[in-house]
């Protein structure tokens, strides 16, 4: 039976997606998010970014004894983090798969406003820098912090799903990359893995679901 290692513990929907197709699975979460008290204040109109469902998830814990103004506008990156936004009750006026793409589109559409990104401390830095190199107003607020989820494993893996660049640093702390194929949530995650002779295949789309769907096809 083939056998895949996830980086991030799954749902039972997603479980069942490699489980139903023959394909043995093994899960751990490779990284721990652990939350930062932060203060700024929040002003009707404001401009806020997340780029993770963790960012958001932060923020909330944050002021969940503090009534948030309504007409918040809400910036966001990644299909989830969008999803979680609105189960909140939000709306969201911008949203795009990679920081990349929505720092253009805040470029294009709404370079004199003023930005809050909420993010983690081991935030990329292809938003902030775009931003600043046009001169846009951003305040960076740490919310959360990422540490590593150090586990070794003896068992060999055919592959190994990856969801993060801190996740593939975590898995390589006390594992190595042999010959297994890397299933990658985006080309950011990817770029991490720095050996060049380890295939890869890259989800068509940066979420959790198009990673099985790729491992699934990938086996069939």
């Amino acid at each position: 039976m083939v056998s895949v290692l996830s980086t991030k513990k799954l749902s039972s929907s997603q479980k069942n997606l490699l489980l139903n197709s023959g394909i043995g699975l093994v899960e751990y979460d490779a990284i721990k998010i652990d939350f930062i008290d932060f203060e700024t204040k929040i002003n009707s109109e404001d401009n806020l970014i997340f780029t993770s469902k963790n960012g958001v998830k932060a923020f909330l814990d944050n002021y969940k004894s503090t009534v948030l103004p309504e007409n918040l506008h809400i910036f966001c990156v990644g299909t989830k983090t969008k999803e979680y936004l609105e189960s909140q009750k939000w709306e969201v006026l911008e949203f795009a798969d990679y920081s990349k793409d929505l720092s253009e589109i805040i470029v294009r559409k709404y370079a004199d406003r003023n930005f809050k990104f909420f993010c983690g401390t081991s935030r990329r830095d292809e938003l902030p820098s775009v931003l600043k190199e046009k001169n846009i107003s951003l305040e960076e607020i740490e919310v959360y912090t990422t540490g590593l989820n150090k586990k070794n494993f003896d068992q060999d893996f055919d592959g190994i799903m990856f969801f993060s660049p801190s996740g593939i640093e975590s898995y390589l702390n006390l594992n190595e990359l042999n010959v297994e194929t890397c299933f990658c949530i985006g080309k950011t995650t990817a770029s991490a893995i720095k050996n060049k002779n380890i295939p890869i295949v890259l989800a068509t789309t940066p979420s959790i679901e198009n990673v099985i769907v790729q491992v699934v096809k990938h086996y069939k």
